[in-house]
């Protein structure tokens, strides 16, 4: 199939920490579509599966190019090794639509760190089913956008001073502030030597969200000012289950919360009198997403698939909301 001809450049890594994957655009007309889900893996439980069929529905529809995942791949606490049966049936046994037998394109959250978080890193489960790419950084280039994929765990303090019940899996991470410097490094050099008419940042935890979670203070503190300052028109993320779109005060940076891929928190919110508040819905959903040279949509679905909200934003910086 045409979407396994994406490349692993390494010989073009920007860092040690950040590799970066080209990824063909084959349409056309140059445009690209994929979709988003977070906060899945429960073996089909929680409408995981149902989910799954509409992604699969929509997915064909706008014949995507891949599949993102902001996270949380595996409930409760991650994979224990690469045998793990939760691997197969959360992820190859419920995602069977042919529409989604694309690369997919994968970030850890803080559940998977509760786990082995290697077991998700390895190759080996890409040998296992060759859709699944994980790292915990890393770059997407296509001929319209580039997409930067960060892991925004080792960020949250709390993972570290009161981790509760769970102890997380650091390997790779540590020593800590030489780890969160050398990424906000490898971010910020990324970001402003692209030349992608779209930059794109996917990670697992919130910047900005009226759910459970609320904002990331650690993220908008150090991350934030870098997407600010690089012209980054969209931040994708899971963490709190919603849908969610929030918008930035200039309308630069469009925050997308799509955490509904399998349990959600109804009614869980924390305060609706954010700046820049567009839309949140408190079920199971995905996103979706079709990028032009010009223009941009993006849609969140429900578990029955339909259409909950969908805006488009243009390279000008405008947004116009059509639900």
């Amino acid at each position: 199939m045409r979407w396994l001809l994406w490349l692993w450049v390494v010989c073009m890594s920007v860092s040690a920490e950040l590799q970066r994957f080209e990824h063909p655009v084959v349409k056309t007309d140059d445009s690209l579509s994929f979709l988003a889900v977070g906060d899945w893996g429960r073996r089909g439980a929680y409408n995981q599966s149902l989910i799954a069929h509409q992604m699969g529905i929509i997915g064909e529809k706008l014949n995507i190019d891949f599949v993102v995942s902001t996270g949380d791949n595996f409930y409760e606490r991650g994979l224990t090794s690469v045998n793990d049966p939760k691997y197969p049936e959360s992820f190859t046994q419920i995602y069977t639509a042919q529409s989604l037998q694309k690369q997919w394109y994968i970030v850890l959250g803080n559940h998977d760190y509760r786990g082995n978080a290697l077991a998700q890193l390895s190759p080996v489960l890409r040998k296992m089913d060759s859709r699944w790419l994980c790292l915990r950084s890393f770059l997407v280039n296509t001929k319209i956008a580039d997409f930067f994929f960060i892991d925004t765990n080792p960020f949250v303090d709390k993972y570290w001073s009161n981790p509760k019940h769970y102890k997380h899996d650091w390997r790779g991470v540590v020593p800590r502030q030489r780890y969160l410097s050398t990424l906000l490094k490898d971010l910020d050099f990324a970001l402003r030597n692209s030349t992608a008419n779209w930059k794109i940042v996917v990670a697992h935890h919130t910047i900005r969200s009226v759910g459970h979670h609320g904002d990331t203070q650690e993220i908008v503190d150090q991350i934030l000012p870098i997407l600010e300052a690089n012209n980054v028109r969209a931040y994708i993320n899971g963490h709190d289950h919603c849908l969610e779109h929030t918008s930035s005060t200039n309308g630069q940076i469009q925050f997308l919360t799509t955490g509904g891929g399998s349990k959600a928190w109804k009614g869980d919110l924390s305060r609706l009198n954010q700046g820049g508040y567009e839309f949140y819905y408190d079920g199971q959903g995905f996103l979706s997403a079709q990028i032009r040279p010009t223009d941009a949509e993006f849609a969140f679905y429900d578990v029955s698939g339909r259409v909950l909200h969908r805006f488009n934003i243009s390279n000008s910086k405008g947004l116009h909301s059509s639900m």
